[in-house]
């Protein structure tokens, strides 16, 4: 079994896990708490859209691959591999590179640009404080720009403050772990725009029960 997917293996096969607030819908992890509260749904789903699929130098998937990363630290499984399977999904990402930096960033078969980037990202994910003008300077001559180390470090601060949203209220994971596949396709393709009222209440309910049914 790949590193580190032990804890993601016994994720899913504990009990059926209920949000600690009652959020009145079946959906996973952080989706659950966005249908909750449309007011806030709405705000944390711009942001996430425009991190991860607005402008910046930085490709989507070198974009989910922090994103992913962090949550990896963080011990966040629905966000690390919903943010996994989408960086998977777009040009430039793999499962090989996904599963090389749980060992080691130095291992992860990406650019030094990109190692020194999530360098930087691991190191917000402790405490801002931690990344130090050393860090910025070898991110720099590794050929990251201003605005790709600026961008970096939000999107870490910010997964941070998603991980711990999803995980603060106890949000379930998928009941079949295959979705994150599908997630990530998805994720890739429409972003993380917010559904209107008849997607939330009708159309993704009724998409849930015919998976539901073809798995019995």
């Amino acid at each position: 079994m790949p590193v580190g997917m032990v804890f993601y293996e016994i994720a899913f096969h504990q009990p059926k896990i209920m949000t600690y607030i009652s959020t009145n819908n079946d959906q996973p992890g952080i989706v659950t708490l966005l249908f909750y509260k449309p007011s806030t749904g709405r705000a944390l789903s711009s942001l996430a859209h425009t991190l991860l699929h607005g402008p910046s130098p930085l490709t989507s998937s070198e974009r989910e691959l922090i994103a992913s990363y962090v949550s990896w630290l963080n011990n966040c499984p629905f966000c690390h591999q919903s943010h996994g399977g989408a960086a998977i999904c777009h040009d430039g990402a793999n499962e090989a590179i996904i599963e090389a930096y749980k060992q080691s960033i130095d291992k992860a078969p990406v650019s030094p640009k990109m190692k020194a980037l999530l360098a930087i990202a691991g190191k917000v994910q402790k405490s801002g404080k931690e990344v130090l003008p050393a860090d910025i300077e070898t991110a720099r001559k590794a050929g990251a720009s201003d605005e790709e180390i600026h961008d970096g470090v939000l999107i870490a601060a910010a997964f941070c403050m998603y991980n711990r949203y999803v995980d603060g209220l106890n949000t379930p994971m998928p009941e079949d772990p295959s979705d994150f596949a599908d997630m990530g396709k998805r994720l890739a393709k429409n972003g993380y725009r917010y559904p209107n009222f008849i997607v939330r209440k009708f159309i993704i309910p009724w998409i849930e029960k015919r998976k539901k049914a073809k798995r019995k």
